[in-house]
């Protein structure tokens, strides 16, 4: 007889209770952290308002929409972040051996991982993010019908998925990388800032890495683009945004691939 499925889930939920529980002990630690949280969300939206006070476009985009793509991007990004950021602390349980220790569990290595532990303290950036997001949806001019509420929630949770699958992708590199987290911090911080930007202003190279390799360009940029009805950044036509969810799979089958070599390639941490 199969387990139900609330029993299966139980171990996990049990976990995350209780990193729940011990972030929000230290009260003023914890008020202390979502503050500092709040303050990175609203000084990375005052680095575009700064910006705009130079020019009046940039990547044939217009503050109105820049501030749409920061919303979206950010939101995705802040979303996966709280559900799986902690995945680059791979590298702490790979050198210390402690990551053996989820082998002796009945549960899948990438289940325990991500339901290790979460950290509360990024809920602030999703608020600045999401009234980002709610201001970029008020102050553009979109004739909004059911197929692009529809589009826009869509297109939210489709690149949290893709940033989410980043997350995981890097953390299997580092099962061969161990020491190199930097390399994969890059892939993974710098694709959540490259998301802010227009995507039209990049370079050959950004446009391979973060345009195709890696999706980054359809979690907000060219769904923005598409929303608007733009034209395209010249490598891609405007319609591409809608594309979006193909994006978050053809990332989930990178990040997919990426683990499970990793997990093939641990041999223990020796002990």
């Amino acid at each position: 007889m199969a387990e139900p499925l609330s029993a299966r889930w139980g171990p996990y939920r049990a976990v995350v209770a209780s990193r729940v529980r011990s972030q929000t002990s230290y009260r003023g630690g914890f008020a202390l952290d979502l503050v500092s949280s709040l303050l990175v969300g609203v000084v990375q939206l005052a680095e575009v308002l700064v910006l705009f006070h130079s020019v009046d476009s940039l990547g044939g985009l217009d503050l109105a929409a820049v501030v749409l793509v920061f919303g979206i991007a950010d939101l995705s990004f802040s979303l996966a972040d709280l559900v799986v950021g902690h995945l680059d602390t791979l590298p702490v349980y790979l050198r210390s051996g402690t990551l053996d220790v989820f082998y002796l569990r009945p549960q899948p290595l990438l289940a325990q991982l991500v339901t290790s532990d979460i950290s509360l303290r990024r809920v602030t950036r999703i608020v600045v993010a999401a009234v980002a997001l709610g201001v970029g949806v008020a102050v553009n001019d979109i004739a909004w019908t059911p197929l692009h509420v529809a589009f826009l929630v869509l297109v939210v949770l489709t690149s949290a998925l893709t940033f989410a699958a980043v997350f995981v992708a890097a953390a299997g590199v580092q099962f061969f990388l161990v020491d190199a987290a930097e390399a994969t911090a890059a892939a993974v911080y710098g694709g959540r800032y490259a998301a802010t930007q227009p995507a039209s202003v990049w370079t050959g190279p950004l446009v391979a890495v973060f345009g195709f390799a890696i999706p980054i360009a359809f979690t907000a940029y060219l769904p923005v683009v598409a929303l608007l009805d733009l034209p395209g950044p010249g490598w891609l036509p405007g319609w591409a945004g809608w594309l979006a969810p193909l994006a978050a799979v053809w990332m989930w089958g990178v990040a997919l691939l990426a683990w499970r070599s990793g997990v093939r390639h641990y041999q223990g941490g020796g002990g």
